[in-house]
């Protein structure tokens, strides 16, 4: 793997996790590592017919969580290279084909297109479970989910106070069954693990949105699907977001 980082940032975590990475995967065309200063950026991963670019926070690159990040997005980068289904759909197209001919809520649309990211995330980290150990993906996702459901909007008293912002509590839920459902697929946590508690507590908050559903939708996709079974899939769950339950079944 030719890693290559742009600029002045830090190379040893990149370095480290293509070294861990090869022990188990390869990736084929040459990497970029752009490092961003921009401290919100979140880390991302770009293709093009000759090489690949990582995008990255400094903040993110030079965290504990650096290496394991990076090992994460070098897993979107074989998934590309494959064609497998999921890194290839068009969201687009699926989010036109589940929601064509109903009027939807613009954050809705937006969290859709976050749903889809779960669905590539899940097929990455079927790649990043073999690589990196789990213990710090797990705190990850527990100590983010934490911070969400803490960030719940703050509720309205005697009618007189409006709602404060905050986190969105449908798509906590929505993330708080992605978090279930990866540690479920690859076997991470026991049943009394705190993350089941918090997912409970998302659950409550957002009474509209089955974690246990969004759950299952994600743990048990196909591990090699057909394009048309991925499609269908994502269609399904995005019409089950965006529409409700009884509606995506009519």
């Amino acid at each position: 793997m030719e890693v290559r980082v742009q600029g002045s940032g830090p190379t040893a975590p990149f370095l480290s996790a293509r070294d861990l990475f090869e022990t188990e995967a390869d990736v084929e065309l040459p990497i970029r590592v752009h490092v961003r200063e921009d401290p919100d950026e979140r880390t991302w991963t770009g293709h093009y017919d000759d090489h690949h670019v990582l995008n990255i926070s400094r903040r993110a690159a030079t965290s504990v969580m650096a290496r394991e990040l990076t090992i994460h997005e070098f897993a979107h980068m074989v998934r590309y290279e494959e064609e497998h289904p999921s890194h290839v759909q068009s969201t687009d197209e699926a989010l036109f084909l589940g929601l064509a001919g109903n009027s939807v809520e613009r954050r809705k649309v937006a969290h859709c297109y976050q749903i889809a990211n779960h669905m590539k995330d899940i097929y990455a980290d079927d790649i990043t479970m073999r690589v990196s150990p789990p213990e710090k993906l797990v705190s990850f996702l527990e100590s983010s989910l934490a911070a969400a459901v803490a960030d719940q909007p703050s509720p309205p008293r005697a009618g007189l106070m409006p709602i404060q912002p905050g986190a969105d509590p449908d798509i906590t839920a929505v993330n708080a069954a992605f978090a279930l459902a990866l540690v479920e697929r690859h076997d991470l946590v026991d049943d009394d693990h705190p993350m089941y508690e918090l997912a409970r507590v998302a659950a409550s908050d957002a009474p509209d949105v089955s974690v246990e559903r969004f759950k299952r939708h994600f743990a048990t996709l196909a591990d090699d699907p057909s394009e048309s079974g991925y499609r269908k899939a994502l269609v399904d769950v995005t019409r089950e977001y965006a529409l409700g339950r009884q509606q995506a079944a009519d």
